[in-house]
């Protein structure tokens, strides 16, 4: 008989009631096919208080326990009873042999067959045992470490990214087992997710003090050591295939037909061309195939719908936010060229380009296109438009009506032509049981006739089969059709043709669902439940009424128009007089909905306040345009405040300055009465590219000589940070003041800014303790309260402190939680930043291949983000690590690659210009050339001697490298002596430096 008491006690088929019954049970098959004696049994069924006559108490429970499974199986001894069955009939003792075979498996070698046998002895646990609470600690001790030894094997497999999950809720469960938190670290950094397995162990480490006051043992305490090491024995998984970036190409929600000839073109042009264009009317398709031929590609692919850009302008701006390319989140960062941000981007990058929509921005698509396809040999463009781009190269395959069958074929011959087969699909999708047949297919041939085989008036016409009998959907075509014939005879057939169908779905619309049709046209990037029924006036059941008659398409939760449709219910809406006050209500809603947002942008919440507006982004910028336009300056002034932070935490800094600079040119020299931290806000997001205007300079100069520390905190929350952040500190600023600043009333925000402030204020003063402290108060706060951003401001404040007092294993962990802070903010040129921070700590720590791994990460993470100082610094990194490695003639081309990348005009990029000349002094060196190092090292000390403390520092530890190779023992030992400006005096008297090198 199969015993099993590792959940809800089962005994074969035997019925075993009453739980003293199955308790006993228990007892017995713990210790099966030995005796138990009657007290330990007393003990186990009734605890401390035991009935008076508990032996016959205990036979009772023996005899129905007999009744249960067969007097044979229960024997009685003087001693006690004894369950007569083999041990391993009981799950219990096969879950032990099992565990115990499958750990000496793995002992001897054998990953495999140790995850086998310890996957099959789990399997035997199907719930909570029913045993005495002494023994249930032991018995969740014994599953928990066959757990362990499972998730040892499997990791010894290489099955790390399967393991996370499972481990992380085993954690969660666990948290202050120890064994588990490691292993979990071993799958994270297996997985590829270095800064996460760091956070494990910082998490447990907190834990442990809070819970127990006790440090992390040797096991968890070797876990993280491994991980910053880079301990091969951690089994990373390195060089994993990474999946084709699909971006922008939704899920299609019907089936694709009759385009396959259309494919197989494509397919053959996008391999002999570099730039495609499908031309041809409204409604033939053109999107759909690009979409399908893109998705059928086997790289990278990216789709930019430019039908929301309102012209030429804006179209490099809508491309980078396509690509995912922002500006960083670092103030000191200049806003460069978008075309040149976009070339850096694309350059060397292997993608598929897909520009849809031109034909509004035509113009300037061909001179993008162009421009793009020249600096980057690696990409392609597919283009769809009404017209060609007409440019060099350009391959144009135009995109025609489906082929309708002519009148009199039989149903069978009519399916062979592609506008019958789209309408039968999609009629089946609205009436299950319709079928093209012979009683159907002449009204079929002749809707599709009269259609002119346009796809979109296919779909609208199939759709109303939902109301229509097919014979009356066939004539009623027939009738609109001649009543729409008087219309312009300027325009194409197929066009006037497009239209009636639209004119006739629009027609058969009540009076509400026309309104609320063409109110939603004031929407760019459609629009969300809330979001149309707040605009538009109307309620939701009209919004579904549309979607079930084919004039709006529902995708993941948002309402969209095709471009044909909206461009048509937008005549009816201009007809109506209703564009002023639908817009006017659009706006409303959209500064509500920013104003509601931004306290969670800085809170818990961040990451799912900013997808939602990453949703609505087109529509913020669409009310901000109708503020403009209308002159409506004050509301303008409270929408980019509301919005603000999201721009800055999205990198949003080109486009939204352009639109802000166009909203200050309708403000005055002095703000609107009470709206001055508006004002100051707008200022501030004007002049943040970097290359202000002299009006916006002098705007700047005004506004900087009223910031005040009395005016702290700003109404406007983001605003005490931005400020500060642009214009400097106040110039009454104390920082005592700061320190002492009553918080009493403060948002938690504002709390952990007023550490953050000071902190690198005495960062400046060269305060380093005070600042640390500072900084960790300040980045325990932004922690507690969710916000990445101000954390990842105190991250970098103590790693760079880390840094530069040689703790690089501190460093090393501050980088790697930095970059994941920055990759959850979707920030690549940050996220790319760290990624350099940390192989800095990796070469000093001489990890050189790792810090090679990790500046390459970084090259490519910023030229996907088209940040040229990221791209430049992470280059500079790897010169330095092939320096290490004794490769002098990889390193120098490598540096000399790095400065061709610095853009130039930038304070930052001559900082990063400095540090490849310092890493060429070094290779000077290696080459056998002192003098030329020498003359680099005293060009950059005198450099940063002039203005950068930092570099200066930098220029001295390599000035004692190369005075030491010069030979020079007396000055190699005065150098430590010196401060930069001693040391540079010094060197320029002998003559930068030959001296030294000649040993005069």
């Amino acid at each position: 008989m199969r015993l099993e008491i590792l959940g809800p006690v089962r005994a074969g088929e035997a019925e075993v009631g009453g739980p003293r019954v199955r308790a006993l049970l228990v007892l017995l098959a713990l210790e099966a096919g030995r005796i138990v004696p009657a007290d330990r049994l007393i003990d186990g069924l009734y605890g401390e208080r035991p009935p008076e006559d508990a032996a016959n108490a205990l036979q009772s429970q023996v005899s129905r326990l007999r009744r249960a499974l067969g007097r044979e199986l229960i024997e009685h001894h003087p001693a006690g009873y004894r369950l007569a069955v083999d041990p391993l009939e009981v799950d219990l003792h096969r879950f032990e042999r099992l565990a115990a075979e499958g750990r000496r498996a793995r002992g001897e070698g054998d990953p495999e067959r140790a995850a086998a046998l310890l996957g099959e002895a789990l399997a035997l646990w199907r719930g909570r045992p029913e045993v005495p609470e002494t023994q249930a600690t032991r018995l969740e001790e014994l599953r928990l470490a066959a757990v362990e030894d499972e998730v040892r094997a499997r990791l010894d497999l290489g099955g790390h990214r399967e393991l996370v999950a499972r481990l992380s809720e085993l954690v969660r469960l666990h948290p202050l087992r120890e064994g588990l938190r490691a292993l979990l670290i071993r799958a994270l950094y297996g997985s590829g997710r270095q800064a996460d397995a760091l956070a494990v162990f910082e998490e447990g480490r907190r834990i442990l003090d809070e819970e127990l006051g006790v440090e992390p043992g040797p096991e968890l305490a070797a876990a993280q050591l491994a991980v910053l090491r880079a301990d091969p024995a951690l089994g990373a998984v390195r060089n994993a295939p990474v999946p084709p970036a699909r971006v922008g190409l939704r899920a299609q929600l019907t089936s694709f037909v009759g385009r396959s000839g259309d494919l197989a073109r494509l397919a053959t042009l996008l391999t002999t061309s570099r730039l495609v264009t499908l031309i041809g009317p409204g409604g033939a398709g053109k999107t759909r195939l690009a979409v399908e031929a893109a998705a059928a590609e086997p790289g990278d692919v990216t789709l930019v719908e430019l039908a929301p850009v309102p012209d030429g302008s804006q179209l490099t701006a809508a491309v980078l936010d396509a690509l995912g390319v922002r500006e960083s989140l670092r103030s000191d960062v200049p806003t460069p060229d978008p075309a040149a941000r976009l070339i850096t981007a694309l350059a060397g990058r292997r993608l598929l380009l897909v520009l849809d929509n031109c034909e509004h921005v035509v113009d300037a698509a061909a001179g993008l296109a162009d421009r793009l396809l020249a600096t980057c040999p690696d990409l392609r463009v597919l283009a769809t438009s009404r017209e060609a781009l007409a440019i060099t190269g350009e391959a144009v395959h135009p995109v025609t009506p489906l082929k309708p069958p002519p009148p009199g074929l039989p149903a069978a011959e009519a399916l062979t032509y592609p506008a019958v087969r789209l309408f039968a699909d999609r009629a089946a999708a609205v009436r299950p049981e319709f079928a093209v047949d012979e009683a159907t297919v002449e009204h079929v041939t002749r809707i599709c006739r009269a259609l002119d085989g346009l796809p979109l008036a296919i779909e609208l016409a199939a759709a109303r089969l939902r109301t229509l009998p097919l014979g009356e959907l066939a004539g009623r075509l027939d009738d609109r059709f001649r009543l729409l014939a008087r219309g312009s005879r300027t325009a194409l057939p197929r066009h006037q043709t497009l239209r009636a169908v639209v004119a006739w779905s629009w027609d058969l619309l009540d009076p509400e669902e026309q309104a609320l049709a063409r109110r939603l046209t004031v929407f760019v990037g459609g629009a969300s439940l809330e979001a149309a029924e707040r605009v538009c006036g109307l309620p939701e059941e009209l919004l579904h009424s549309l979607v079930d008659k084919s004039l709006v398409a529902e995708v993941d939760g948002r309402y969209r128009m095709l471009e044909t449709i909206r461009a048509f219910c937008a005549e009816h809406l201009a007809e109506a007089g209703e564009v002023e006050a639908t817009r006017r209500a659009h706006a409303a809603f959209y500064l509500e909905l920013a104003q509601r947002a931004d306290p969670h942008l800085r809170g818990g919440e961040q990451l799912e306040w900013l997808a939602l507006l990453d949703a609505e982004s087109d529509d913020l910028r669409a009310a901000l345009g109708w503020a403009i336009s209308a002159g409506e300056v004050a509301f303008g002034l409270r929408l980019v405040t509301a919005v603000a932070c999201y721009w800055w935490l999205r990198g949003h800094r080109l486009i939204s300055a352009e639109l802000v600079g166009e909203l200050l040119g309708l403000v005055g020299p002095e703000p609107p009465p009470g709206l001055w931290e508006e004002y100051a806000m707008c200022v501030l997001i004007a002049g943040w590219t970097g290359r202000p205007t002299p009006e916006l300079t002098e705007r700047l100069r005004r506004l900087r000589a009223e910031v005040s520390i009395k005016n702290f905190p700003y109404r406007v929350e983001f605003l005490s940070m931005f400020l500060s952040m642009f214009t400097g500190p106040p110039d009454d600023l104390v920082v005592d003041d700061l320190v002492n600043y009553p918080r009493e009333g403060l948002s938690p925000w504002i709390c952990a800014l007023t550490h953050i402030g000071p902190a690198f204020v005495w960062v400046n003063t060269g305060e380093t303790e005070l600042a640390k402290q500072a900084l960790r108060e300040g980045l325990a706060a932004f922690t507690e309260i969710g916000d990445r951003w101000g954390t990842t401001l105190a991250l970098s404040g103590l790693g760079d402190l880390a840094f530069q007092s040689g703790d690089h294993a501190e460093a090393l962990r501050l980088a790697e939680r930095g970059g994941v802070l920055a990759r959850e903010l979707g920030s690549g040129a940050d996220e790319a930043e760290y990624l350099a921070r940390k192989a800095d700590c990796l070469l000093l720590l001489g990890e050189l291949e790792q810090a090679r791994e990790s500046f390459q990460a970084s090259v490519e993470l910023s030229r996907r983000a088209g940040a040229a100082d990221g791209l430049a610094r992470a280059l500079i990194g790897l010169g330095e690590v092939e320096l290490a490695a004794g490769h002098s003639g990889a390193g120098r081309t490598l540096l000399e690659q790095a400065l061709a990348e610095c853009p130039d005009a930038w304070y930052s990029a001559e900082e990063l210009k400095q540090r490849a000349q310092l890493a060429l002094a070094r290779a000077d060196l290696a080459d056998g050339e002192p003098r030329t190092a020498l003359r680099r090292c005293v060009d950059v000390l005198a450099w940063g001697v002039a203005g950068n403390a930092g570099v200066a520092v930098l220029a001295m530890k390599r000035l004692g490298e190369v005075v030491e190779a010069c030979g020079d023992a007396e000055l190699a030992a005065r150098l430590p002596q010196l401060s930069p400006a001693e040391a540079l005096a010094l060197l320029r008297l002998r003559k930068d430096g030959e001296r030294a090198v000649s040993g005069r």
